[in-house]
This record gives C-alpha cells, structure tokens and sequence, in this order.
C-alpha cells in the first residue's frame, strides 16, 4: 500500500454498534498517516470514545420508517445532506468514503459522486442502509462469512473482514482465561443495551436465586442495569447473599471482560466481536424486535463453534438461567474449551484489513475530476483463551 497521506470519509449512523467499528477504522488509517472525517447525526457526535483527531461533521439524514407519511420530510433531509456531503468533499477530497449503516450514511454514500465508496456490515443481515447501497458501492466489507440479504449479483465485491474493535480490548487476546477451580469464585458479566438490560435485570437475578448455595455463594456479579432497575436488582442479590456491583454504564468495561469467566446478554455485533476478541463463553440473548432478527444470525457462528449457547427471549427464564449456569460452572474444562471456540471465532486483524481495503481505493482525486469538466460544488461547510503460547496454537488450528 501507498505510504502517502490521503484523506478519508467514514459514515455511520448515531449508535455504538455502527460506530465502535467506525472508531477502530479511524485509529488505524491516522496511525498510518491518513486524515479521517467522520460524518455522522447528532447521537453519533454525542456518543464517547470518538477519537480526539476525527474532525465531525453533524449532516442531515432522514429516518424511512414504515409509516410513508413520514417519507417526505425524510427524502427531503436526505437530499439536504447529500448536498452538504458533497460540498465537504470538494474541499476535503477524500480518497474514499466509508458507510457503516445507519441512515447518516444515505446521504454521505450518495453524495460521493466518482469518489469510491465501501460500506461495511457489521451484522449476519445486511441492514436497510446498506442494502439500499449495495449496488452502488465499490466493495462490501463483511464482519461474517455468510450475511443474509445479500444481493448475489453484489458477491464478487465482498470482502470479509470482520468487525473491527476498540485496541483497548484486542490488547487481551493474547491474555491467558482466567484460572477458575471448582471452588473459585465465577465471574460473570451481565450487559444489555437499552432495550435490554431490563428483561436481564428482571430474569437473570431470578435464575441465580435458584442455584445452589455453594454456587451462589461462588457468583462474583458485574451487571449493568437501567438506573430505574438498579435497587430493585441490588435488593434481589442481597437477599439470596449474591454478591454483586450493579450500574448503568462501566467505563472500564474491557477490565471487566478480562477477568470474566462467562458472559450474559444480547447478541450484538460489538458485544460477539469483542467476545471473540478475547475468547469468552457466553449465554447470548438475541434481541427479538432486532431489525431483521439479525442478532439471532449474528449468535449463529460462535454457537455452532461452541462459544455460546443462544436462547431465544421466550425461552429465556429463570430456571433456563439457572440450569445453564449450573452446567457451565460444574464443567471448568468445559468453560475453557467454550472460551477457545470463541477466541477461534475471533478476527482480530479486522481494522487492519478493513484499512487495507479501504486504502487499495487510490484513484483520481475529487478535484482531477472537477477540472477536467465536472460541475463545481459550492464550498464546504460544517458542523459538528487461555495463554500466548496456547494462543497460537489455536491459531494455527483455525
């Protein structure tokens, strides 16, 4: 690849799960002397963890919901934002622009004229956005082997990259599982987004009242909670002598996955890649009213490895809770295989081939094509599993 510094555009929706990747590609590419803009939505600007060096830039997206009333006003917006896209690309002539889903990155995508364009899907099915760019795009990046709604005539421009993670929690792939005998205290982490954490808060608890004592009194607990929930939570553990550290949001989160020994929650595509990241068996709850139901495709791969067990919400119940984690924490072998499947499930190299990708892109700057007889835009405007050497081994075996 090139080393010359060039410019580059990433797009993505105002959420975590689009984001975080959008993050992990934008610390690669300046580490390789690149600049990097983010454009995004007001959510996206507000959410932490951007990098200090990404210059954003607050477009207007509109939202196609079911009812067509509203679409409209949304292709209006989208118009809107496709117009300042474009003027912020004659000034800043990106090499390539970059969608990560959401719709923040319609009208990045198609503002982008002759510039190339990638979009990477973070989940098992291709998300609404990304399906409506697909044939427009140069080259499809993919966090899974096999991703539903995928156009077959789009498949000669996939890629499959994985999805890429904060360094902060790559930094412990190669950090050993941590010891557990039959007598030591079991680490578990409980997380949910916010349509999640409450049927964990109220399910979860539940499950743990009904283990043995000897197991209860072996739970060491981290589980975030909606703030509402919090004291109901923390009265339920005290009562049955569970201990356990309840909040609304970790900002040590990846401190807490180290010394975990097996996980609880949602299945979305951040949390499987950085479970995955570090090798960390799982009870993985798919969200049911997911877009698609993609959360169930996203659980499909490590479950299958071996990694997880996927129960469906339905399912999801005290005794289900119950019975899993008493199977898991009588079997400690058991729990180091299912942490080596997931650790095998992992792409870590996931921003560096995403960035190699992106990076093959060197075609003719935007503002060669502007003097050669394309019409000017205005000027731009913004606004805001076990150890290492255990490690490669299953490397080599995967």
């Amino acid at each position: 690849m090139s080393t010359a510094s060039r410019h580059f555009v990433l797009a993505a929706g105002g959420t975590g799960g689009h984001l975080t990747p959008a993050f992990a590609l934008a610390q690669e590419l300046e580490r390789r002397g690149h600049q990097v803009a983010l454009i995004t939505d007001a959510r996206g600007a507000a959410i932490p963890g951007r990098p200090d060096f990404l210059d954003t830039h607050v477009l207007p997206a509109g939202r196609f919901t079911k009812n067509p009333l509203g679409w409209p006003r949304a292709i209006v917006a989208v118009l809107k934002g496709r117009a300042q896209a474009k003027r912020l690309y004659r000034e800043f002539e990106p090499t390539a622009v970059v969608g990560f889903g959401g719709y923040p990155a319609l009208p990045a995508l198609l503002g982008a004229g002759s510039v190339p364009t990638v979009i990477h899907e973070q989940n098992a099915v291709l998300g609404r956005v990304n399906r409506l760019l697909a044939s427009r795009v140069n080259a499809i990046a993919t966090a899974y082997p096999n991703v539903q709604r995928l156009p077959e005539r789009q498949a000669k421009k996939v890629h499959l990259v994985g999805n890429p993670v904060r360094a902060a929690v790559l930094s412990l792939r190669e950090e050993p599982y941590p010891p557990l005998t039959p007598d030591a205290p079991l680490r578990v982490l409980v997380t949910g987004g916010s349509q999640g954490a409450r049927v964990l808060s109220q399910v979860v608890p539940e499950g743990f009242a009904l283990l043995p004592p000897t197991l209860k009194a072996r739970l060491r607990v981290t589980q975030q909670c909606r703030s509402e929930d919090i004291e109901v939570v923390r009265a339920r553990y005290a009562a049955e002598g569970i201990e356990a550290e309840l909040a609304s949001f970790f900002e040590d989160m990846q401190a807490r996955l180290a010394g975990t020994h097996l996980f609880i929650g949602r299945a979305g595509a951040s949390t499987i890649a950085e479970l995955t990241a570090v090798g960390r068996p799982a009870i993985l709850v798919p969200l049911p009213i997911a877009t698609d139901d993609h959360q169930t495709a996203n659980a499909r791969e490590i479950a299958q490895a071996g990694g997880a067990r996927a129960i469906p919400q339905p399912a999801f119940t005290p005794q289900a809770v119950a019975q899993a984690v008493e199977e898991l924490a009588g079997d400690p072998e058991g729990l180091i295989v299912a942490a080596h499947a997931a650790w095998n499930c992992g792409r870590p190299d996931a921003a560096k081939d995403l960035a190699d990708l992106v990076e093959s892109f060197g075609g003719t700057p935007l503002m060669d094509v502007i003097r050669v007889g394309r019409e000017p835009a205005r000027a731009a405007t913004s606004t805001v599993p076990t150890g290492a050497t255990a490690a490669r081994q299953r490397s080599t075996s995967r």
